[in-house]
């Protein structure tokens, strides 16, 4: 008994020491800056951090709920600056870090779409050091994956010489952290732009190309322009309001929330996944909401935080198994008796009735909710994701179960406007559609 009493002292002393190597190195670890690295083995591309295989299950977060994306199965997100309105920078990977995720850090390049001129060398140069400050500042932190360069420059510009102030900031980020790869967000994946990259940027290790409904053409893209390093897909989702069928006054026509849903699902698994040899990862659009010709087309949550079908789809991508409660599926939507592809034309004053369809997968009773919404002023439409005002709300019906159809007067001002619906489950999960109308009289 006594030898037994002795070995339980010496086993408890090891693990204590053992527990206490471990903390130490842990902490050491979270004081300095992982090791990332992109290695190529035999034109297949891999993703390394500390030494560990890393596939990207990404999302792209402004303002997002970080904790949800690790609950769901992402890994990482990106950024499109180090600070938002919610955050800074460190505040960033702090959250990101607690919750066991890795950021690629946006550094905000100035756009010519914005006015920025690629010929002004001292305003380059200002720009290249407020940059390199930004690194300095972010480089050791363990949560740190890789450096985003800029986002979408090649949209609407003419000057060349944009690529060459990336490169030479990607040159700075290697002289002054070793430990963090580099890449710059291609709007698309256009031959001419990597056709320049190859020759003339040596600089960046890997390529991040973002497209919408586009995106089964990515692998033609890719074949075409002879790229054979890795890449990301740093932004794909929702069928851009660019690529859908417009109704007759010329208003894009958005999905519902279970179509877009299967859309991931299909791009994901054609493309993203299709691809395990150059493709090391993605970060899906968007996790979380923005109004962007209407509130809901590009997030994957709404304005209340409630998640879409596409979060499940993700969860599912992510994990191989479905969430154990999934949000409602929305099948059909009608006012006054037509779809959104009918040009639905009102008038002022008249009633008229809108029904929505939906279903449950567990069951649980609905609960509705309505706005009318006008368009947004075509002269106030944003490009490339910049910041758009949302629209005057002309009536809202407060929410309340079975309600999945209701009466209404057209709005007396004759215009644009889009019917929302929105199906909740009472578990944060929701569906939603919109229709776009147009008051007139006859």
């Amino acid at each position: 008994m006594k030898q037994i009493h002795i070995i339980a002292i010496i086993l408890t002393i090891f693990v204590v020491l053992f527990t206490g190597c471990i903390s130490t190195n842990q902490k050491k670890k979270s004081n300095g800056p992982v090791k990332v690295e992109l290695k190529d083995e035999n034109g297949s591309f891999s993703l390394y951090c500390d030494g560990q295989p890393f596939y990207i299950k990404g999302a792209g977060i402004n303002e997002g709920n970080i904790e949800a994306l690790a609950r769901n199965g992402g890994n990482a997100f990106r950024t499109w600056s180090p600070d938002n309105r919610l955050r800074t920078g460190k505040e960033t990977l702090d959250a990101a870090y607690q919750n066991g995720l890795m950021v690629c850090m946006g550094l905000e390049i100035a756009r010519e779409r914005h006015g920025f001129n690629y010929d002004d060398t001292v305003a380059v140069k200002a720009q290249f050091e407020r940059v390199k400050q930004d690194v300095l500042k972010y480089k050791d932190h363990p949560a740190l994956l890789a450096w985003g360069i800029g986002n979408e420059l090649n949209l609407s510009y003419t000057n060349p010489k944009v690529w060459d102030a990336v490169n030479d900031i990607a040159g700075m980020i290697h002289r002054i952290d070793p430990n963090h790869p580099t890449t710059t967000m291609f709007a698309g994946a256009g031959k001419s732009e990597i056709g320049y990259i190859q020759q003339h940027c040596p600089e960046i290790d890997f390529l991040s190309f973002q497209l919408y409904g586009d995106i089964l053409n990515l692998p033609t893209y890719i074949a075409r322009s002879g790229w054979k390093g890795a890449y990301v897909v740093s932004e794909w989702g929702a069928t851009g309001h660019w690529e859908v069928q417009q109704t007759a006054w010329g208003r894009p026509i958005e999905q519902n929330s279970h179509i877009k849903a299967m859309a991931y699902k299909e791009r994901y698994e054609k493309v993203i996944a299709d691809d395990p040899r150059q493709c090391i990862g993605s970060f899906v659009f968007l996790w979380g909401q923005k109004q962007e010709r209407t509130s809901t087309w590009y997030g994957m949550f709404l304005e209340d935080g409630s998640e879409t079908e596409t979060v499940d789809v993700m969860y599912f991508l992510w994990n191989g198994k479905w969430p154990e409660n999934r949000a409602p599926r929305l099948d059909q939507f009608f006012l006054d008796g037509k779809t959104a592809y009918e040009n639905v034309y009102l008038e002022p004053g008249h009633p008229y009735t809108a029904f929505a369809q939906v279903t449950d997968p567990e069951g649980d009773p609905l609960k509705y909710k309505w706005e009318i919404i006008a368009e947004v002023p075509e002269n106030q439409q944003s490009e490339g994701g910049d910041f758009e005002q949302k629209p005057v709300t002309v009536l809202s019906f407060p929410s309340g179960e079975k309600n999945e159809s209701i009466g209404f007067e057209a709005p007396s001002a004759e215009g644009e406007y889009r019917i929302f619906v929105y199906a909740y489950d009472g578990k944060n999960k929701a569906a939603t559609a919109n229709i776009p109308f147009y008051v007139k009289k006859k």
